[in-house]
Order: C-alpha cells, then sequence, then structure tokens
C-alpha cells in the first residue's frame, strides 16, 4: 500500500507541484501584483522560475517553457513582443551550461543566480532595444529600475528557496 510520502515522490506528483507553483507565480504576478504595488518593487516570478529550471530542471521541455514564459510576460507587459522571450531563453541556456558546474544546494547561490539573472536580463532588453528599436524614452524607464528590481527579485528567491526545501529536509531526518 503506498504511504503520503511515497505518493509525493513520483515523477507525476512532482510534475504536477511544479505546474501549480508555475500557476500560481503566474497568475500572481501577472494580475495581483500590478494592482498593489509599483513597478520596480514588483517581483519578478518570471525569471524567478527561469533560474529554476536552468539550474534545477535543464530537460528537453525547460527550453520551451523560458521562451513561453518570457512570451507570456511580453504579451501582458506591453513592450515589444519577444524581447524577454529571448533575454529569458539566452539566461536559461547559460544557466543550464554552468549548472553542471555549481552547487546548486547552495541558497545564497541561487539568490545571487536570481540577482545577476535579473541584471542580465535587463541589459539583454537594453541591447535589443538599442538594436532593434528607434523609440529614445525606454531607455530612461528600464536602466534606473534594473538594480532596485534584481534586490527585490533576490529578496522574493530567497524566500521562495528557503521554504520548500527547509520543510523537505526536516521530513527527511
Amino acid at each position: 500500500m503506498l504511504n503520503k510520502k511515497s505518493i509525493l515522490k513520483t515523477p507525476m506528483a512532482r510534475y504536477c507541484m511544479v505546474t501549480v507553483a508555475f500557476t500560481a507565480a503566474l497568475i500572481l504576478q501577472l494580475t495581483v501584483l500590478p494592482a498593489y504595488l509599483m513597478d520596480p518593487f514588483q517581483p519578478n516570478f518570471i525569471i524567478i522560475l527561469v533560474v529554476y529550471l536552468g539550474l534545477k530542471r535543464p530537460q528537453r521541455f525547460s527550453p520551451p517553457a523560458a521562451f513561453t514564459l518570457g512570451l507570456l510576460q511580453d504579451s501582458f507587459s506591453g513592450i515589444y513582443l519577444g524581447l524577454h522571450a529571448f533575454s529569458y531563453l539566452c539566461i536559461y541556456f547559460l544557466l543550464a551550461k554552468l549548472s553542471d558546474r555549481l552547487y546548486t544546494d547552495n541558497r545564497f547561490l541561487l539568490v545571487l543566480t536570481v540577482f545577476l539573472a535579473t541584471v542580465l536580463s535587463g541589459l539583454l532588453c537594453l541591447l535589443l532595444l538599442a538594436a532593434f528599436s528607434v523609440s529614445n524614452g525606454i531607455y530612461s524607464s528600464i536602466l534606473p529600475a534594473i538594480i532596485p528590481q534584481a534586490l527585490v527579485n533576490a529578496l522574493v528567491a530567497s524566500l521562495i528557496f528557503y521554504l520548500p526545501h527547509g520543510a523537505a529536509e526536516e521530513e527527511t531526518q
């Protein structure tokens, strides 16, 4: 007879839990948080999910998931379609290549990676806008918001990466 702990360790249960977490993060970021928080102080759950995919889940379905998450953010943000999708895909591939060389169970490293991925995403967006856009006013809105956005994402990532792992490690001991 299967007990509760063995059922939660099956691949399908983990897939369902990750899907529920992704859906909840997307609903929070795209509908709930914009009504209550200003732009640089909104946590970007999508970049945290891309970092998680790149470091913890480098599989064949993760690159399309990272690209789709970027397209979803582009469609709700109102900026150019494909801007975040391309930058998230680049960040995913960079992290997937580095995931074998990094100790990904270290929570401090995950938080630092979220901070650096947020800065890299902002810089990639600026580079793409400089190459393909003729609008001059958009640079002044993105550049000063990169560091506050990265700090907020690092704070939220420290909470996200701490809670599930801490509870799971206590159950196994």
